[in-house]
């Protein structure tokens, strides 16, 4: 169940003194091949972490043989300075998996890197550095586990997914607990596969994927400057699948993930589906789910077990969806409590004293739908964000 689960993958995880906890910090992906096929969707805030901008520009060269990644620090907001930080993990890696491999060279544009944790401040190289080479010399196909342990922050548990194809496999690892909020994907994750397919079917499989995924988490509205999803492709397994087979595959990896990540979002105690039918289009579903998702008066509303429908309502009335505000339907946990606008159903009959939360709004104003996920808003995420960096 992890990203080494694919035939040609090795990985690892250590611990390098980055995190005062004294946890696995460092972790390396290595694609052995025989295909180097890569692709990658970033985050689109424009303050962009330097592990964003290199790793950016090294999937422009369209090939990535090794993936560092470290928690413990987002290396964001740290000038030129920062940037060369970055520079110098990937060819510090390039280097080792050379000594490593010497037939087979690696070059620093062949390294994609990513980092996490508290943004502002620089790297301590002198304990990167030392930890990217213990990570290297301890990759091995069962380090899947290690490594999605490394990249853990506020998450209180790994997340990792495999999905099985004929003859060929899709693995993955993904890391996440606060600052979900889309435009790209939502955190760092590396996927896998051991299928044969070249740069832009992975790209077009990969972009649709996050597209109905990542894309649909947004758990506090809050747009990191990290954000980083890469998918490798080894070939290993000689298998080429449809690229409809790909996709759905991908799909399924990152719709697994994203549910781990909303299920261990930061102080959640409910896990909610924003589903919006009835839309003109897609882009009217989505906005209205999203509006929905990070309104706080709905999310503090269903911390306290009370399904305010009209709170809903009036978040839906934010957008610029097309709809009539008299011909919305809304349900919670399967009861309709607001017909045509107004009150229906007697809320009293809603129950959330479970985990899982269902919100369905009907626009009445076409035939399309599209489902935002998120969580509520409690006393423990204000809490563990009033203290994150002290």
């Amino acid at each position: 169940m992890t990203v080494t689960t694919p035939a040609g993958f090795r990985a690892a995880g250590v611990t390098a003194g980055l995190k005062n906890s004294g946890t696995p910090d460092v972790a390396v992906v290595v694609n052995d091949g025989p295909d180097v096929g890569v692709a990658g969707v970033f985050t689109s805030n424009r303050v962009k972490a330097a592990p964003v901008a290199w790793s950016e520009q090294v999937l422009h060269g369209g090939i990535v043989r090794a993936v560092v990644l470290n928690s413990g620090g987002a290396n964001a907001c740290t000038g030129p300075a920062g940037f060369q930080d970055t520079h110098a993990t990937a060819e510090h890696a390039a280097a080792e998996l050379t000594a490593q491999h010497p037939d087979q060279p690696f070059g620093a544009g062949e390294v994609a890197i990513c980092s996490t944790g508290l943004i502002g401040e620089r790297l301590p190289m002198d304990k990167l550095l030392p930890g990217v080479s213990a990570a290297i010399a301890g990759l091995t196909v069962d380090g899947g586990d290690a490594a999605a342990e490394a990249i853990m922050t506020t998450d209180t548990r790994p997340k990792t997914t495999v999905i099985s194809g004929a003859g060929w496999t899709v693995g993955g690892m993904a890391k996440g607990a606060g600052m979900l909020a889309p435009a790209m994907a939502t955190m760092l994750c590396v996927l896998t596969t051991d299928a044969v397919a070249d740069p832009q079917t992975l790209d077009a499989a990969l972009r649709a994927a996050t597209r109905v995924t990542f894309d649909r988490v947004d758990s506090d509205g809050c747009m990191s400057t990290n954000d980083t999803v890469l998918l490798l492709s080894s070939g290993a397994s000689g298998v080429t699948p449809t690229p409809d087979e790909l996709t759905a595959a991908v799909t399924a990896a990152c719709h697994d993930l994203a549910q781990q990540l909303i299920a261990d979002a930061e102080g959640a105690t409910k896990q909610i589906a924003i589903e919006v039918v009835g839309a003109a289009g897609e882009d009217d579903a989505v906005e209205v789910g999203r509006s929905v998702a990070r309104n706080n008066l709905v999310k503090t509303a269903l911390f306290g077990n009370d399904p305010n429908w009209g709170r809903i309502l009036a978040a839906v009335g934010t957008t610029a969806a097309e709809f009539e505000p008299d011909a919305v339907d809304v349900a919670v946990n399967g009861i309709w409590v607001c017909r045509g606008g107004a009150a229906a159903e007697d809320r009293s009959k809603v129950d959330l004293t479970g985990r899982d939360v269902t919100i369905r709004i009907d626009l009445h104003a076409g035939a399309t739908e599209a489902t935002v996920w998120t969580n509520d808003l409690s006393h423990a995420y204000v809490h563990e964000n009033s203290a994150y960096s002290t």
